[in-house]
């Protein structure tokens, strides 16, 4: 299908992550010329490298988003190096602390909210003009199932992706008469670093491999997975792309679930 998206300007914020990259290359496959953030450049050099030979390479702009000076600086290397953009997707994020509630200090809980919530919001704001003067827009946000099915061991992660729902659903009320639609994507367990390592803590305490403790995990933490398997990040990727294009021109505020059933109710 094509996406109608050949010629635009994207830029992916978490790009060097693993729906980071997979997004990073759907786009460029549909001919959108893309900018890859996130903190680390050596991270961002691995991913680039990762993307092979394509038809377009896409350009790198480190950046930490953890204050809005970041946030607008990395918008004024983005408009000289290519222009406006047409399309921002925020995949920034971390897991952060974990664990029982009275475990969990002050200090997490900002660091989990200023990534995973006010990093949004910052790169939004810092992009919105460009967006708002192209007439057409797309914002997606990498959100989880967490925002809507929160667990106990991670509530500052849960209790940011809820706030990040919220604010998408918003912000896709106030601009939608200018061309600009915002939706969310929602994924759940995902071949990722990010899952890696938790399985790789998980393995360590129950004294198992790595698929061991996928496995005990699908059964015992995400019974409603009913496909038994992590998803793969290019499975997101994928809704991710859809959402950023011509095709989806009639949604908008809508919070795409890629979690194979996991979030237990409608």
């Amino acid at each position: 299908m094509d996406l109608g998206i050949s010629g635009r300007t994207a830029l992916v914020t978490g790009a060097a992550g693993g729906i980071g990259r997979h997004t990073v290359a759907a786009l460029l496959d549909e001919g959108v010329r893309v900018v890859m953030s996130d903190q680390s450049a050596d991270a961002l050099d691995q991913a680039r490298q990762w993307l092979g030979d394509r038809l377009s390479a896409p350009t790198l702009v480190p950046a930490d988003l953890s204050t809005d000076q970041a946030a607008q600086d990395l918008a004024r290397t983005v408009a000289e190096q290519v222009g406006d953009i047409d399309i921002l997707v925020n995949g920034a994020g971390i897991t952060g602390a974990t664990g029982p509630f009275h475990e969990i200090a002050d200090h997490d809980w900002v660091d989990v909210l200023t990534t995973n919530l006010l990093s949004a919001v910052r790169v939004t704001r810092a992009f919105l003009p460009a967006l708002r003067r192209g007439g057409w827009g797309r914002i997606v946000y990498v959100n989880s199932e967490d925002a809507v099915q929160p667990y106990d061991d991670e509530l500052p992660y849960c209790a940011a992706k809820a706030g990040l729902l919220s604010f998408a659903k918003g912000l896709s009320r106030s601009y939608a008469d200018e061309g600009v639609l915002v939706n969310s994507v929602s994924p759940a367990f995902i071949d990722t670093p990010m899952t890696d390592a938790m399985m790789q803590r998980r393995a360590d305490e129950e004294g198992t491999d790595l698929d061991g403790a996928i496995s005990t995990f699908l059964s015992q933490e995400r019974p409603y997975m009913e496909l038994g398997r992590r998803g793969r990040p290019e499975e997101v990727a994928a809704v991710i792309a859809f959402l950023c294009s011509e095709r989806a021109s009639f949604v908008n505020g809508a919070n795409y679930r890629v979690d194979s059933g996991s979030v237990a109710t409608i």
